[in-house]
């Protein structure tokens, strides 16, 4: 199963629902579109469907999820990097930041501004999301966001961003939010793998989501949560912390910490050895 989307399933839902899309639209399309796209990855898929919306603005997408998770997942990095860049830093250094999966873009312009000795790299493998990405970045007025690059997280750190955009032990911190329940099994090993080679000493990825917790999944939402992305496809679900502990430690790294957030998801923390 790849991990590419062409997001044809996507556009035609934005095209159908306009700007009160829900996730029950979102799985319609991928019924009916299973041949001409590979459903490994859809971007972001959210919770809550009553009340998760895309709007579009220009080339920005607007997703109403986003827009509510940015500040907690902001208050986590800025309780963790901060403490990091004071530890480790000197005069005019510069950390770098790889964001994987990067969707509308919302994210990294909410959190670049607060963080400006930090160069933030947005990714995505979905380019049609890459002109979202670009207006977020031009409205954030600032110098310290890249522009967005193609990466398959299943292909070696090597062949990221056609080659050369990030080196061995080259970055501080990595972020992907939303990824590892709504994708094959296999782009959750290979995040992890990579973020083993790329992270420096000390370094840190956050991943955010939902996560099943020694064996079991709570709460209830939380369950039907994990039923509903199974009936879609067999290998989404919630993955098990004690799975990803075992990921993380054959890449050199362990759990630094768990961070609750509001709507059962977590944050959780990784520290390369």
């Amino acid at each position: 199963m790849s991990c590419s989307a062409t997001c044809i399933g996507l556009r035609t839902c934005f095209r159908l629902k306009q700007c009160s899309g829900t996730i029950r639209a979102v799985f319609a399309v991928i019924r009916h579109n299973r041949a001409s796209f590979d459903r490994a990855i859809i971007m972001k898929v959210y919770r809550n469907s009553s009340s998760q919306r895309w709007q579009f603005s220009s080339h920005k997408q607007v997703n109403s999820a986003a827009e509510r998770n940015k500040e907690p997942i902001f208050q986590v990095l800025k309780k963790v990097i901060s403490p990091y860049i004071e530890a480790t830093g000197k005069e005019d250094c510069i950390y770098h930041c790889l964001e994987i999966s990067s969707g509308s873009g919302q994210h990294v312009a909410y959190f670049a501004p607060h963080f400006p000795s930090v160069v933030w790299q947005p990714s995505d493998i979905d380019m049609s999301s890459f002109g979202s990405i670009s207006a977020y970045i031009k409205d954030a007025q600032v110098s310290n966001i890249k522009q967005p690059v193609f990466i398959d997280v299943r292909e070696e750190y090597t062949k990221w961003g056609g080659g050369g955009v990030v080196g061995k032990q080259s970055v501080d911190f990595i972020l992907s939010i939303n990824l590892i329940h709504i994708s094959s099994f296999i782009c959750t090993e290979r995040l992890f793998h990579n973020a083993g080679e790329v992270l420096k000493r000390g370094g840190l990825l956050f991943t955010y989501g939902p996560y099943a917790f020694h064996g079991k999944i709570s709460p209830e939402s939380n369950v039907r949560f994990n039923s509903m992305l199974q009936s879609q496809n067999p290998e989404w679900g919630l993955r098990d912390i004690d799975q990803l502990t075992t990921l993380a430690a054959s890449a050199g790294m362990h759990l630094h910490e768990v961070v609750p957030l509001p709507a059962n998801n977590h944050c959780l923390i990784w520290k390369k050895e």
